[in-house]
C-alpha cells in the first residue's frame, strides 16, 4: 500500500511539441496535471523532470501551472538518475515509494524507473498518466517494468490509497479534483 508520508511523485519530460504528438495526449496532461494537484493536497515531494528543454520546449502550461513553486530539473541523459540534481531531489525528499508519470513510457519513464528500482526504491508506474507515441510501446514498457519489480497503479487509485479515509483533510479537495 502507498503511504501519503512515505511517497512521492516525479513527472518526466511533459514538455513541448513531443506532449502534444504521444498517444491520448490530451487525456495524459489532463490526468498528470490533476495528478500533481492531488500531489500538492496531500503534501508529496514532487521532483519534476525536463529533457533537454532548450531543444524540447517546456513543460506544458497547465501542468507547469498546477507545480506552482516546484522547479524543473533539466537533463540531458534519458534516465533522471543521469542527472546529479535528479539524485539529490530524491534522497533528500526522504521517501521510500515514487509515483511516476510521464512521457515517453517506454524511453525516459522507463530508463528512471528502472534506475529508481535498483537503487531500492519501490516504483508506482501511473497508468493513465503516461504515455509513448504509440500504445504498444507503452504497454511494452509497463509490461516489462512489472517483470523488473514495478507496481502499476492509476490516477485515481493511487490519490484513494493514500487518502485511506474519508475523514481525511485532503479527501473533499482530491474529490473536487476527480470529479
Amino acid at each position: 500500500m502507498l503511504l501519503q508520508n512515505d511517497t512521492g511523485l516525479i513527472i518526466v519530460d511533459i514538455q513541448g511539441k513531443l506532449a502534444e504528438i504521444v498517444h491520448q495526449s490530451e487525456s495524459v496532461i489532463a490526468n498528470a496535471t490533476v495528478l500533481a494537484k492531488g500531489a500538492n493536497c496531500l503534501g508529496l515531494p514532487i521532483v519534476w523532470l525536463e529533457q533537454n528543454p532548450s531543444r524540447l520546449g517546456a513543460t506544458t502550461a497547465s501542468l507547469s501551472d498546477a507545480l506552482g513553486d516546484y522547479q524543473p530539473i533539466p537533463k540531458m541523459t534519458f534516465d533522471g538518475c543521469g542527472a546529479d540534481a535528479f539524485n539529490e531531489a530524491i534522497e533528500k525528499a526522504g521517501v521510500k515509494s515514487w509515483l511516476i508519470c510521464g512521457i515517453e513510457t517506454h524511453i525516459c519513464v522507463y530508463q528512471t524507473a528502472m534506475s529508481l528500482l535498483q537503487k531500492g526504491y519501490n516504483v508506482e508506474i501511473v497508468s493513465d498518466c503516461v504515455a509513448s507515441r504509440t500504445a504498444q510501446n507503452k504497454d511494452m514498457a509497463i509490461t516489462k517494468l512489472l517483470s523488473k519489480g514495478a507496481g502499476v497503479t492509476s490516477l485515481e487509485m493511487c490519490l484513494f490509497e493514500m487518502i485511506g479515509d474519508c475523514r481525511s483533510p485532503a479527501f473533499k479537495d482530491v474529490l473536487r479534483l476527480i470529479k
